[in-house]
């Protein structure tokens, strides 16, 4: 895989053919907090060491090749007082792991949950699980046979159908018959593609001396949205897609960055941001009176690129995580989602962020230091770290998590917390959440596991 500035997984746009599973390992000797490293210094040679002896706690990794975070921005890691939202208690109990596929050398590129079920991808497989009961457990895989389709990036859902975004381009549509998971599409479909292939205009240069189809994804797929009836995808290959999921035709195709398109995220109004290696998120809306999507806004403020996007429940706050280790908050001075600004950065991990996650006032993010933090937001509008989840021997690439219902606690008490690994793990935590008379949400955390 080719790299930018970043640890892992800024990869340029022409790195199709490149091998997902080469990921770069970490110095023992690391750089100084202070050092800032700029992207033509970086290395993607670098001989990296992310294994680890035992399931600790604080495992600190500073790396020279995630660039520093922004000192211009005021850190909102300690901002919230302990009577606002006090720190996550974790009880030590002892975890244990689920490894999808008895190799350790695939990862787990993605985690998806759809109802009470957890879909886990990796590399072209996708397996099932039943997250609902006490012991999580498995139900099925599907796709075991499909490594033409290279390894999995995203997975979504759309009206009982479950969409997957492969390393090759292409998008599969899959739907349950019985107890099997049959693929029923692949996006572009054969029917869009006979509507457009006899007109010279349809297509698109996408490299020297060769043409595709403008419906066509020419690298890999790294994101999926579903959001009002519409399917948005994005691409290695610097462009958004917009399908319409009724049928699956393509609407619209947008060249959307100058380099690599790494996340997406989509707000109920239908404002959709994407973020991109060349470091900036954009901004892009359909206006009154248009049929296509116009960009509306760019944010500029990571030094580094950005590797993932979430939304506030609300779509009032967008989080940004990047290469540079911050998490950017960003938060709409007026009502139109283009006068976004950043208002502050959560601080913490020791290396790129990788993945991102919003579940009502709590957010999860994943990281190339192999925990996994959880944010709060108190009465005040401002967060803190509330715990850290370890225990994965390598980068977390994916995290997830739902709300949960406890047989002794009040509704929408506890929330479960999924996170998949390079080291080809995935892990649960259980973490209840109390509120306090008085003060906002308080919480302890519940049993720790992993399946």
């Amino acid at each position: 895989m080719k790299l930018h500035s970043c640890l892992l997984f800024s990869t340029k746009s022409n790195a199709t053919s490149a091998d997902d599973n080469a990921i770069p390992t970490l110095s023992a000797k690391t750089s100084p907090p202070s050092t800032t490293l700029l992207a033509s210094e970086a290395s993607t040679d670098s001989n990296i060491s992310l294994s680890s002896s035992s399931f600790t706690s604080s495992t600190t990794i500073i790396s020279s090749s995630s660039l520093d975070s922004h000192a211009s921005l005021p850190s909102l890691r300690y901002s919230l007082l302990s009577d606002h939202l006090r720190p996550l208690r974790l009880v030590p109990i002892p975890l244990s792991s689920l490894k999808p596929t008895p190799s350790s050398s695939l990862h787990v590129t993605s985690l998806a949950v759809s109802g009470s079920r957890l879909f886990a991808a990796t590399g072209h497989r996708i397996t099932v699980y039943d997250s609902s009961a006490s012991s999580s457990h498995l139900i099925k895989s599907f796709n075991s046979d499909g490594g033409s389709s290279g390894s999995v990036k995203s997975i979504a859902f759309s009206d009982g159908r479950v969409l997957t975004a492969h390393q090759d381009g292409k998008i599969c549509v899959w739907k349950q018959t019985g107890e099997r998971h049959k693929l029923i599409a692949t996006l572009p479909t054969v029917t869009d593609r006979l509507r457009h292939f006899a007109f010279p205009d349809s297509y698109v240069q996408v490299r020297r001396h060769k043409k595709r189809l403008w419906l066509e994804h020419n690298d890999a797929v790294s994101g999926l949205v579903v959001n009002n009836g519409l399917i948005y995808s994005v691409s290695w290959d610097k462009t958004m897609k917009v399908w319409r999921a009724s049928d699956l035709r393509c609407l619209e195709s947008v060249r959307a960055h100058d380099d690599a398109v790494n996340a997406i995220a989509v707000s109920r109004d239908g404002i959709v941001f994407t973020g991109s290696a060349d470091k900036r998120i954009r901004v892009w809306a359909i206006r009154a009176g248009e049929a296509k999507h116009v960009l509306i806004a760019t944010l500029e403020r990571h030094r580094s690129a950005v590797n993932a996007l979430a939304l506030s429940s609300d779509g009032s706050a967008l989080f940004s995580g990047a290469c540079d280790r911050s998490i950017l908050v960003w938060e709409r001075v007026e009502d139109s989602a283009g006068y976004m600004a950043a208002t502050g950065a959560l601080r913490g991990h020791d290396n790129a962020i990788l993945c991102l996650v919003n579940v009502s006032d709590l957010l999860f993010s994943g990281s190339a230091d192999r925990t996994v933090r959880i944010w709060g937001r108190g009465t005040g509008g401002q967060f803190c770290c509330l715990t850290v989840l370890e225990g994965h021997l390598k980068p977390v690439k994916s995290v997830t998590a739902m709300w949960e219902h406890d047989e002794v606690a009040e509704p929408d008490d506890a929330v479960s917390v999924f996170s998949g690994s390079l080291d080809g793990e995935i892990k649960v935590w259980r973490v209840k959440v109390v509120l306090n008379e008085g003060s906002s949400r308080s919480t302890s955390t519940n049993s720790p596991s992993a399946i």
